[in-house]
């Protein structure tokens, strides 16, 4: 087993005992909250009479179900007026704190966490969201979990979990021109299959991920779990805590210096211990597309698309039902596909550097006639942001749609989704079937860069064709 990494350290160190399931109870420092996974949770607070154990280390957001365009009460969507009225009733009631959209901090639970410095170094986290490993970029363990679990640590702040072993992805060298943080996870998620993290936690690390800004962590932990890890960290450095400095949550004066005390200690030691290395060289990864219909098919934009003899067993299966579903054939080029829907967003593609690499590209360009394009910023934050750089003006002359914060086209569960069997260029993080909105909907998943690109030239196009990326 692992010894002496990160993962190993906070562990431990959140270890409250040892089940006789053989499992671990483990204290949760943090625990975000939406308005999809907690109706039901609440709902068992309320059958048992119980409260919810620590409100300050709890915060609430709306994002799944959140209108983009028109944000007028009530919402034209029946179901997803019922949770927002859930939510606001229940954190209401039970007294967490609540980011409503007034706040002007609104957002993806994954985008506000780190943003407000509420995720820090050597934390547990955890959410109703697979995705909750996106925190892990801070150097902290973060859990995504189902809805009993929400009530589970509502009531206890706690989480019976069992100890997973370790692999680090060491990405060596140097990305080369048009090559984006969402380029390496889709590339870590080729070579090692939707598969290759289940049972494990994925600490990134290396030349690369020294010289990632934050937000391109964020990134890449995003996707962990779409490669089967529930957990993917990098280790806290000075580019974590330059981040840190001055957010609203992160500690001050006294508190800050021992946090960097803290911050320091918990990374992985020199004397670290893997279950398992993995080596990528960075010169070898260049913009990456998915094709077919897990995260896991994915060629590299100048590559032909992969024959089907590649594939074996059950993964074959998928493959064919992929080319099947996706209308592309094996040896073709992806590049030149034609698109009908780009979308920038997302809790892996929606922070203000991908907004400013869409906007990079879009600047005097404008949006292909067959193309509809969504830009989505992850928070009110960021959305404020990008209109003091005027990055919106730059969307709206292009033709893009600019939109209110929120999950948007991800995931459908808005109504921002896919019409019919058009196929979309996304920054999201999955391409299932049906999981845009329309069981016909076809979606390839690609960096901003990527998106942008294909916006303007109405089929799949390699950024590096449009410029260098600035």
């Amino acid at each position: 087993m692992s010894k002496n990494t990160l993962y190993d350290k906070v562990w431990d160190s959140h270890t409250v005992a040892k089940l006789d399931s053989g499992q671990d109870q483990i204290f949760i420092g943090l625990h975000l909250i939406h308005e999809v996974t907690t109706p039901q949770a609440f709902g068992m607070l309320k059958e048992i009479g119980a409260g919810v154990a620590f409100p300050d280390r709890t915060m609430g957001t709306v994002d799944h179900i959140i209108p983009t365009l028109s944000q007028i009460r009530p919402y034209e969507d029946e179901q997803a007026e019922k949770m927002m009225a859930a939510l606001e009733q229940n954190v209401n009631e039970f007294g967490v704190r609540f980011l409503h959209l007034d706040s002007g901090k609104q957002g993806i639970v994954h985008v506000i966490g780190p943003e407000l410095g509420l995720s820090q170094p050597g934390m547990t986290i955890a959410c109703g969201d697979s995705h909750t490993s996106t925190h892990g970029a801070m150097g902290s363990l973060g859990f995504g979990i189902g809805t009993t679990e929400v009530g589970h640590v509502l009531a206890t702040q706690t989480l019976a979990l069992n100890r997973m072993k370790v692999k680090r992805i060491e990405v060596t060298g140097a990305l080369g021109p048009g090559v984006t943080p969402k380029d390496v996870t889709l590339r870590v998620i080729h070579d090692l299959g939707i598969k290759g993290g289940l049972g494990f936690a994925y600490e990134y690390g290396g030349d690369v991920f020294d010289a990632m800004s934050m937000e391109g962590r964020m990134t890449v932990c995003n996707m962990s779990i779409e490669g089967g890890a529930r957990i993917g960290y990098v280790n806290p450095d000075e580019t974590t805590f330059d981040y840190l400095e001055g957010r609203e949550f992160s500690p001050e004066g006294d508190a800050w210096e021992r946090g960097l005390a803290y911050w320091r200690d918990i990374a992985s030691g020199e004397d670290a211990e893997y279950d398992d290395i993995y080596e990528i060289a960075g010169e070898s990864i260049e913009p990456m597309v998915t094709w077919g219909i897990n995260p896991g098919h994915s060629v590299g934009i100048s590559q032909p698309l992969p024959e089907v003899d590649s594939f074996s067993g059950e993964d074959r299966k998928t493959a064919e039902h992929g080319y099947e579903f996706m209308d592309l054939k094996p040896g073709e080029a992806i590049s030149g596909t034609k698109v009908d829907v780009a979308f920038l967003g997302s809790c892996t593609n929606s922070r203000i550097s991908d907004l400013r690499e869409g906007a990079r590209l879009m600047k005097g360009n404008k949006v292909h006639p067959g193309v509809r394009m969504l830009v989505v910023p992850g928070s009110q934050q960021v959305k404020q942001q990008a209109e003091d750089e005027g990055l919106h003006e730059i969307f709206k002359e292009a033709g893009a749609e600019w939109r209110e914060a929120g999950c948007s086209m991800c995931l459908g569960m808005n109504p921002d989704q896919l019409v019919g069997a058009e196929r979309s260029i996304s920054s999201s993080n999955r391409n299932f079937i049906g999981r845009q909105g329309s069981p016909r909907g076809r979606t390839h998943l690609g960096s901003p860069a990527v998106v942008a690109s294909s916006a303007i030239a109405g089929c799949i196009t390699d950024p590096r064709e449009m410029g260098e990326s600035a």
